[in-house]
C-alpha cells in the first residue's frame, strides 16, 4: 500500500515508522490524536472520522484552511514559491511578516512558505512567540500541491482542535483509539530531571500523560498507543503497557555519517486493562529511581 506524506515537514514525523504504528494500532471508528504534528499517521490509516489537535496554533489554524478552502490556499500559497522568495532577504522580510501579522490567513500561508525555505523545516518560537528559524539555503524548495490534495481531501473526515492533551482525552468515547505522539523525553538524562523540557513539555507532563492513557484505558476503555524514546525513565512511565521496541535512523547532524540508530518505543494500553496499584510511579520517587 502507498504511503502518503505529509505536506509539511516535521521534526520526529512518523512518515518512517507508519507501518509498526499501524500494526499496533487498534480496530475503531475515531481515532483521536492529541499531538497531530504533520499528520503523517492520520493521512495513512483508514478511520470513520478524526479528532485531531495540537498545541500549536498556526498549525492547527493552517489545517483549517486547507480542509475549508483547498483550492483558493493551494494557489495563493503557489505564488510564495518562486525564486525571488529563495533568498535571505526576502524569507526574513516575509517572517518579519509573519511576526506582525493577526490575519490567521496571512499567517497560514507564511507559516507554510517558512516550513519549506527555513533551515531543516523546524518550527519554533523564543519565549515572546516570535517564530525565529533562519533561512535554509536550499537550492529549489519543493511546493508539495499534491500533498496539499490529498491532506485536504482526507480532512473531510477530520475535525481539527488546539488545546491541552488533557482537554482532549477528556473528548474521547468508548469505540475510539487514542495515538499519542508526545514531545520525547530525553535520550541522555541529567542529574536534575525536572530541568528537562522541550517545547513546554516536561516530565511532569510525561508522567501525566501515561496517567491519563491507563485511565482511558482501565476506567473508560478506550485504548491509546504511545510513542517515544526507549529509556528507563519511559519504561517506568510505561509500565502497565505492553513494550514494542523499534530502532530509528536518525540524523543528528549535518552530515551522512551522523545518521545513528535510536531506540524508540511503542506503549499499548489496551482496552482491557486492569489497573494495579502503584502502575503509574509518582514523579517524585520515579526520578530518584530511575537509572539505577
Amino acid at each position: 500500500m502507498k504511503k502518503n506524506r505529509a505536506f509539511l515537514k516535521w521534526a520526529g514525523g512518523k512518515y518512517s515508522l507508519i507501518e509498526p504504528i499501524k500494526n499496533q494500532l487498534p480496530h475503531g471508528k475515531k481515532l483521536i490524536e492529541p499531538f497531530v504534528g504533520a499528520g503523517s499517521v492520520f493521512l495513512n490509516t483508514d478511520y470513520d472520522s478524526y479528532l485531531l489537535n495540537d498545541i500549536n496554533a498556526d498549525l492547527i489554524t493552517l489545517y483549517q484552511f486547507v480542509k475549508r478552502r483547498p483550492k483558493t490556499f493551494i494557489e495563493d500559497a503557489r505564488k510564495l514559491f518562486v525564486s525571488r522568495n529563495n533568498e535571505s532577504d526576502a524569507y526574513y522580510s516575509l517572517r518579519a511578516q509573519f511576526n506582525a501579522s493577526t490575519d490567521p490567513y496571512v499567517r497560514s500561508l507564511l507559516f507554510l512558505y517558512m516550513n519549506r525555505h527555513g533551515y531543516n523545516g523546524l518550527c519554533r518560537y523564543n519565549s515572546k512567540g516570535i517564530f525565529n528559524v533562519p533561512f535554509g539555503d536550499y537550492r529549489k524548495p519543493y511546493f508539495p500541491e499534491a500533498e496539499l490534495e490529498f491532506f485536504a481531501e482526507k480532512a473531510k473526515r477530520a475535525k481539527f482542535i488546539c488545546c491541552s492533551f488533557e482537554h482532549v482525552f477528556r473528548r474521547a468515547r468508548r469505540g475510539d483509539v487514542i495515538y499519542c505522539d508526545p514531545p520525547y523525553a530525553p535520550l541522555v538524562q541529567a542529574s536534575n530531571f525536572t530541568s528537562y523540557a522541550t517545547g513546554g513539555f516536561g516530565l511532569d507532563d510525561q508522567s501525566e500523560l501515561a496517567r491519563h492513557a491507563l485511565r482511558a484505558a482501565c476506567k473508560r476503555q478506550i485504548p491509546v498507543l504511545i510513542s517515544n524514546h526507549d529509556t528507563p525513565l519511559t519504561r517506568a512511565l510505561y509500565q502497565p503497557a505492553s513494550i514494542s521496541e523499534l530502532s530509528v535512523s536518525r540524523s543528528i547532524s549535518q552530515k551522512a555519517d551522523g545518521r545513528k540508530p535510536v531506540k524508540e518505543l511503542l506503549a499499548l494500553y489496551p482496552s482491557t486493562l486492569t489497573a494495579k496499584r502503584g502502575q503509574v510511579i509518582p514523579l517524585s520517587r520515579k526520578i530518584k529511581k530511575v537509572g539505577t
